[in-house]
């Protein structure tokens, strides 16, 4: 028989080890959680994702780019100041269910107007461009024994890179290629001897060619087992379907590009925006009942500017729009502090003026959702972040804790 000695000591033993590793805490509950990170390159406007049509100044300063609930096409009314943009269909079926958040007025610790530096320093974790040679979240990774991690992309992305193990999944290529692209190749594979003949051969086999699996077996098809189009959903849906077994990946990373929109920015947004709502319905698809224990962030490197500009786009800016997702999410409401748009509150006159670090948001679901240590989050996954201080109540721990009875 245990003594009462015994019993406080090994309880102590015990939370001491659960201060050490918080991960445990998860696994002493039977949780299993999953983390997706979407990154868009490009830099996505935030006040055309997440319009604040709620502002005194928005309508002034965006003309013709405006959106609202009221307008012909309405968007999403998420609260008395901010909506959703109308092609965020299924996301605001997500947001009414608790399952869906934006965060407005959000940037990296970079404030540069480069794609590049300012992907490198989503990327890397520090407070600049080239501050680490490896990922954060490949160091996030490393900080969970046992936890290997996947990057649906051609090439491994800087994020993933670094001492942690990560696999790469990409889709395999069509086996149909655009007749009229054809048409333009043919006369010049026809005037060179060695080409003519394999090219025609090509050209014969293209035709009822079944989809090719990949090197992990998983085809360019949706949950439903029906083919889906490129882009970004068919990677979310090959995300979703990897971390939705029972022993599956953890920890996942999906990329997209194409969100630049210097010019003619509605028709380019509108769609990619329903790429993204697309993608979001796919990985929930296919990731199935692990979705309550799941929490994905879309991020993009910077905003656009406040203005528009000749040719009907918006140029590269500051403070943008983040999106959280999943069963375990705090969600259904917008967070983040609104700086406004009107006279005197733009950034450099120009720009959204970013009050939150997108570190704040990553802390604070790695922190909650993955049981990543305060001091290992600081020290290794983002050194020198001090000042980033953990966003609170994103994480819903007991939807992702399905096992335990709630009071």
């Amino acid at each position: 028989m245990i003594t009462r000695r015994q019993f406080l000591a090994n309880a102590a033993v015990g939370t001491a080890t659960l201060l050490v590793w918080p991960k445990l805490t998860f696994a002493a509950t039977g949780s299993d959680t999953r983390f997706l990170f979407v990154l868009l390159r490009g830099g996505l406007d935030g006040l055309e994702s997440v319009p604040p049509y709620g502002d005194p100044g928005y309508q002034a300063i965006r003309g013709a780019l405006a959106l609202s609930p009221s307008a012909a096409r309405p968007a999403h009314r998420l609260d008395n100041v901010f909506a959703l943009h109308p092609s965020f269909d299924y996301a605001a079926q997500l947001y009414a269910q608790g399952q869906f958040m934006p965060v407005v007025a959000a940037a990296p610790p970079y404030w540069g107007r480069s794609h590049f530096q300012a992907q490198n320093c989503v990327e890397n974790g520090t407070s600049k461009p080239d501050g680490a040679q490896t990922g954060w979240l490949n160091r996030c990774i490393a900080c969970m024994p046992g936890v290997d991690g996947l990057a649906c992309a051609a090439v491994m992305p800087l994020t993933m890179r670094g001492p942690a193990k990560v696999e790469t999944w990409s889709p395999p290529l069509p086996t149909e290629v655009n007749p009229i692209l054809l048409q333009r190749l043919q006369p010049l594979y026809a005037a060179d001897a060695r080409l003519a003949a394999p090219f025609a051969r090509a050209i014969a086999q293209q035709t009822d060619s079944p989809v090719p699996e990949s090197g992990t077996g998983m085809m360019a098809k949706g949950g439903s087992g029906q083919k889906k189009q490129g882009g970004l959903p068919v990677m979310m849906d090959a995300a979703g379907g990897f971390m939705g077994k029972s022993d599956g990946t953890r920890v996942a990373f999906v990329e997209d590009d194409g969100w630049d929109t210097h010019a003619n920015e509605a028709a380019i947004v509108t769609r990619k925006i329903a790429e993204l709502d697309a993608g979001l319905k796919a990985f929930r698809q296919s990731i199935g009942p692990m979705w309550q224990r799941t929490v994905l962030i879309v991020a993009t490197e910077f905003g656009r500017t406040a203005h528009i500009n000749g040719t009907g786009g918006t140029d590269h800016g500051t403070g943008g729009s983040m999106f959280l997702a999943g069963g375990a999410l705090r969600g259904g409401h917008v967070t983040g502090r609104w700086p406004g748009i009107g006279s005197g509150e733009l950034y450099q006159n120009r720009d959204v003026h970013a009050t939150t670090d997108f570190r704040s948001v990553f802390k604070g679901v790695l922190a909650t959702h993955l049981g990543v240590s305060a001091l290992a989050l600081e020290s290794r996954v983002f050194p020198g972040s001090a000042g980033a201080a953990p966003m609170e109540n994103l994480v819903d721990t007991m939807r992702a804790e399905p096992d335990r009875t709630r009071a």
